[in-house]
């Protein structure tokens, strides 16, 4: 017999093992750095507005903990739950997409845009840097000599509350 499993002999029987669940088998189920979770979540500002929810779209928010790429303060939230735990906490917006940047509002000439475009403040644009690279923006003011896009996070300056259920916890690949 292993270490590690228990060894039950029923009456008249030859005996059946049994695995034994060892200390290390409960720690994988801890959300810490460098592991792998899967979560639901549901966002909400202030207001209760709800900005995301895993849940209506069917599938979970897979990521590594500790890894760049995924807010701070949501990582943070996650860090010490447990499978199957729910929890409920608040991240500041220094902690999220922080304050918005002025130099990320620029004016760009009208004939930028298509002129059958219609030009709505509140309205979501898609272009592309210089390098090609996709850029989203939203227009904050039409004016006569261009257009000013705002390029920060529609999050930016705001606070955000998550609701989150940890699903599972597995070792990250190497």
């Amino acid at each position: 017999m292993r270490r590690g499993q228990l060894k039950i002999i029923p009456q008249g029987g030859t005996g059946l093992q049994v695995p034994h669940f060892q200390k290390k088998d409960i720690k994988m189920k801890i959300a810490k750095n460098g592991r792998n979770v899967k979560v639901h979540y549901k966002g909400t500002l202030g207001d209760g507005t709800v900005f995301d929810n895993s849940r209506d779209r069917g599938e979970t928010l897979d990521f590594e903990l500790g890894k760049p790429g995924m807010i701070a303060g949501f990582q943070s939230g996650i860090v010490g739950m447990r499978t199957g735990e729910t929890k409920a906490f608040n991240v500041l917006c220094a902690e999220a997409y922080g304050q918005p940047l002025a130099e990320a509002v620029i004016k760009v000439p009208k004939d930028a845009f298509h002129p059958e475009m219609k030009l709505e403040v509140g309205e979501a644009v898609l272009g592309q840097d210089p390098q090609g690279q996709p850029l989203r923006a939203v227009i904050s003011a039409v004016e006569d000599d261009g257009i000013l896009l705002d390029h920060n996070h529609p999050l930016a300056g705001k606070d955000l509350n998550f609701e989150v259920e940890l699903m599972e916890v597995s070792r990250a690949k190497e």
